[in-house]
C-alpha cells in the first residue's frame, strides 16, 4: 500500500471527499460504543461468582484461628498474605493486604510520604518540593495521585525495553527533589512493554541524589497473559536486595482484574524497613481490612496455580479482542505510514500513535461518530501530550463485535485526520 505522504494533493482530496461519505454514513447510525476504561467485560467478572458461594454459612476461622469477622489482622490475613506473595514473588512477612484497590493504597503510600517521609530519608517529601519521574505513555491515575497533591512530573520517554535509563540515570543523580518513579513493569499501560532484565537491574543500582528515592512498582497485570507463554519479569526486590538498595521498591498488586473489579483484594510488598513504617502509620488508619473476603479469595484461588488457570478463562474472553484491534489496524492502516501500534502479549491495552498534531481530532471525530475514546494527552502528565499523537485503546469492555465496529470507525478516523493534516502541507 502506498504512504500517504507519497500522493498528490489532487488524490489525497478526492480521497478525503469518498473517506467522508463513509464518515457520515457511521454518523447517522447514531452509535454509542464506550472504549474509553479498562474494565472487565460482564463475563469476565462471572467467571468469579463462585467467591460469593466459597465459604460456608458457619466459615468464619482462618487457617490462624482467627475469626474473620472480628477486629484486628493491619497485614491482612497469614493464607492472603502467602497466596498474594506467591503472586508478587515475596516472602509473606513482606506483605501487607489492604483493601479492594492497589490505587488506594499507592495513594495513601504517597500521602504518608508527603506528610512524615520515608525510611532513610531526611524529612517529609511535602517540604522539600519533590519531584516523581513519569515514564510516558503510562497510566493517567498515577500522574492525576501527583497533580492533586502538588509533585512535579518528570517526562520520561518509554522504549521497547522500558523506560529509557540513558534519560534517568543522570536525573536522579543530579537531583535530591526526585524521591520517585511509576513504573507498570509487565504489560506496561498503555504501550503492553514488560521490562527488560537490564532495565529492572538499572533501576536497582542507579545511583541516585535522594537517599529516599522509592521505586513505585505497579506490577498490576502480572498475570495478565493472552497467550500461554508469558513475559518473563525479573523480581525487583530481589534484585534491589542484591544491589544494596533494599528499601528502593514499593509493589503494588491487586485482585482488581482478576476476580471483582469492586470487590478484589490489593496488597503492597518490600523491605522489612518499609513494611514496618507502613503497619506504624496504618494503626492509626485502620483497625483492620475486609479479613472475610480476604479469606473467601484465599479459600476460591487457593495457590497461583488456581490463578493462572482462573486468568486462562480471562485470556480467553479477551483476546478475540486484541487481535480484532491489531487485524482491523493492520488491514486499515497499515503500509499508510500514519500511525503504529502495539501488538502486546497480555494486560488490557493497545496503543496507537498518530503522526504528530492528529491524536485530538481523531478522538473529536470518533466521539462524533459515537465511539467514546479516552482522552487524547490522558497517557501523559497534566493531560499534555506534546506531539498530539498517543491513543490509548481499551478494547476488554465491549463484546467483540462493538470492538470491531468500533475500530473501524477509529482507523477511519486516523485517515481522515491525517489526510487533512497532509492537505495543509
Amino acid at each position: 500500500m502506498t504512504e500517504l505522504r507519497q500522493v498528490s494533493q489532487s488524490e489525497l482530496a478526492q480521497l478525503h471527499t469518498q473517506l467522508t461519505v463513509q464518515y457520515s454514513d457511521y454518523k447517522a447510525r447514531n452509535l454509542k460504543l464506550d472504549m474509553t476504561r479498562g474494565k472487565p467485560a460482564a463475563n469476565q467478572l462471572d467467571l468469579a461468582n463462585d467467591l460469593n458461594v466459597v465459604l460456608a454459612a458457619n466459615e468464619y476461622t482462618a487457617q490462624d484461628g482467627t475469626d474473620v469477622r472480628n477486629y484486628g489482622g493491619l497485614d491482612g490475613l497469614p493464607e492472603i498474605r502467602a497466596l498474594l506473595g506467591e503472586v508478587i514473588g515475596a516472602s509473606p512477612s513482606s506483605v501487607i493486604v489492604g483493601g479492594n484497590s492497589s490505587l488506594q493504597i499507592m495513594h495513601d503510600t504517597i500521602v504518608r510520604a508527603l506528610l512524615h517521609g520515608v525510611p532513610g530519608g531526611s524529612g517529609p517529601w511535602l517540604a522539600q518540593k519533590s519531584k516523581f519521574l513519569c515514564p510516558v505513555p503510562g497510566y493517567d491515575r498515577h500522574f492525576a495521585i501527583c497533580q492533586h497533591h502538588g509533585i512535579e512530573m518528570i517526562n520520561v520517554p518509554m522504549n521497547a525495553e522500558g523506560p529509557d535509563l540513558g534519560v534517568i540515570e543522570p536525573l536522579v543523580a543530579g537531583d535530591s527533589s526526585i524521591k520517585g518513579i511509576w513504573c507498570v513493569p509487565k504489560y506496561s499501560n498503555p504501550t503492553g512493554i514488560t521490562y527488560s532484565n537490564a532495565v529492572v537491574e538499572r533501576l536497582s543500582r542507579m545511583q541516585t541524589a535522594a537517599p529516599d528515592f522509592r521505586i513505585f512498582w505497579d506490577n498490576a497485570y502480572v498475570v495478565h497473559d493472552l497467550y500461554d507463554s508469558t513475559s518473563p519479569l525479573l523480581n525487583i526486590l530481589e534484585t534491589c536486595k542484591q544491589t544494596g538498595n533494599e528499601n528502593r521498591p514499593l509493589v503494588f498488586v491487586s485482585t482488581s482484574k482478576i476476580s471483582f473489579a469492586g470487590g478484589g483484594i490489593a496488597a503492597m510488598a518490600s523491605s522489612p524497613v518499609n513494611v514496618a513504617d507502613a503497619k506504624k502509620h496504618l494503626s492509626f488508619q485502620t483497625i483492620g481490612p475486609d479479613k472475610l473476603n480476604q479469606l473467601r479469595h484465599s479459600r476460591f484461588f487457593r495457590n497461583l496455580a488456581g490463578i493462572k488457570v482462573h486468568m486462562q478463562k480471562h485470556a480467553s474472553i479477551i483476546r478475540p479482542k486484541f487481535e480484532a484491534v491489531v487485524s482491523i489496524f493492520e488491514r486499515e492502516l497499515g503500509g499508510l505510514g500514519i500511525s503504529r501500534w502495539t501488538n502486546p502479549r497480555g494486560g488490557y491495552f493497545v496503543s496507537l500513535d498518530t503522526e504528530p498534531g492528529c491524536a485530538s481530532q481523531v478522538v473529536k471525530y470518533a466521539d462524533e461518530a459515537g465511539v467514546k475514546l479516552t482522552a487524547a494527552g490522558a497517557t501523559f502528565p497534566y493531560g499534555k501530550d506534546p506531539d498530539d499523537c498517543n491513543i490509548r485503546i481499551a478494547p476488554t469492555l465491549p463484546p467483540l463485535e462493538q470492538v470491531e465496529l468500533a475500530m473501524q470507525i477509529v482507523a477511519l478516523c486516523v485517515k481522515l485526520a491525517s489526510i487533512e493534516r497532509l492537505l495543509k502541507r
